[in-house]
């Protein structure tokens, strides 16, 4: 265990964390953990904030997991940016970054226990990404054991990951509370995204188009889940370089796709491929309102 100047601790191992974890407790500290796979940016910072504003110990653990890379996805390229990440932690007051290696996490390797996200993990980001929720629910679960948490916080930009972990903790009877912080964006709308550093500069302005889909489909919401989709879809047009993978209008409740009739609050979700890089971004309508 390693400690700078200011206090932060870098910890690598599940037995050092909760011996931390244990000190505060016995001080009556309530622990906030925020799980990342590093690279942060503003959205993880925020995240942070928030969670200093809630408890007394605030643990960040930089983890790349394995489990939620498919083949031939991008685990080995995946941006690891470390002592910056830690020296911005630093920096926002965090108390403690959990950065286990990946035999710390997984001694037996992929073959080992694991936890299945259901019929919705397999639906838009699980459909293109079989196997990807599985692995999500399974690192952040032994995460929930290892840390045991007061609360967990999450981005609303993984609206899928946040429904799958949130009904785990319901389902499961995990004695933590999870807090979830609105999508933080740049100033002309992109959704941040740890991802968005492999943009080039023309994939960056391309890659506007998920905002401006979604806010096409907030404006026609009124006119029903067809209308909304339409327009939403015909965002996209002819964008060079992008191609849309799915928008669907769900359900917040139950993550299913609403029917025609549907009238109330609905979630928009959006994902497409800007050059070789996946996004997502979603945002909340009000279906059939005013």
């Amino acid at each position: 265990m390693t400690e700078a100047a200011s206090g932060i601790r870098t910890v690598p191992t599940i037995a050092e964390l909760r011996e931390l974890v244990a000190r505060r407790r016995a001080d009556g500290g309530r622990v906030a953990l925020v799980p990342t796979m590093g690279a942060l940016h503003d959205g993880h910072f925020a995240l942070v904030r928030r969670a200093r504003e809630l408890a007394d110990l605030v643990v960040v653990s930089i983890f790349v997991n394995p489990l939620q890379f498919g083949a031939g996805e991008d685990l080995d390229r995946y941006p690891r940016t470390f002592d910056a990440d830690v020296a911005a932690l630093e920096a926002l007051g965090v108390d403690a970054v959990f950065a286990p290696a990946v035999d710390e996490m997984y001694p037996n390797g992929r073959g080992g226990t694991t936890v299945q996200a259901g019929p919705v993990g397999s639906q838009y980001e699980g459909a293109s990404r079989p196997g990807h929720f599985d692995g999500v629910l399974t690192v952040v679960a032994k995460l929930f054991n290892i840390v045991q948490p007061d609360v967990a916080l999450f981005g609303q930009k993984d609206a899928q990951q946040v429904f799958l972990v949130t009904r785990m903790v319901a389902e499961l009877d995990m004695p933590l509370r999870i807090e979830v912080v609105p999508t933080v964006r740049e100033h002309d709308g992109l959704a941040l995204s740890s991802r968005n550093r492999y943009l080039d500069a023309g994939q960056r302005q391309a890659a506007l188009v998920l905002a401006e889909s979604l806010r096409a489909a907030d404006a026609a919401a009124s006119d029903g889940p067809s209308e909304l989709l339409a327009e939403g879809v015909a965002a996209f047009g002819d964008h060079d370089g992008v191609s849309l993978d799915y928008l669907v209008v769900v359900d917040p409740d139950t993550f299913l796709p609403v029917g025609e009739d549907y009238r109330g609050r609905a979630l928009v979700l959006v994902a497409a491929i800007v050059g070789s890089t996946r996004l997502i971004d979603n945002a909340f309508v009000e279906v059939g309102g005013d």
